[in-house]
């Protein structure tokens, strides 16, 4: 069988943790700043898991990570 390829803009958004579960950066940090509360962009700093619906098709693409 054939090697698979890796989505390069998904192997940049995600990362698999040690017991397999897939950790993803939040959204809406990057600019218009200004408007959004302190409170709201201390929480988008941290990062979070992705969603069990939702990691049947990261992992399909990221094969290898």
């Amino acid at each position: 069988m054939p090697k698979l390829k890796t989505n390069r803009g998904a192997a940049k958004r995600f990362v698999r943790t040690a017991s397999g579960a897939i950790k993803r950066g939040s959204s809406h940090r990057r600019h218009i700043l200004t408007k959004k509360s302190t409170k709201r962009k201390r929480h988008l700093r941290s990062p979070a898991m992705v969603h069990p619906s939702d990691v049947r098709a990261a992992l399909r693409m990221i094969p290898y990570c």
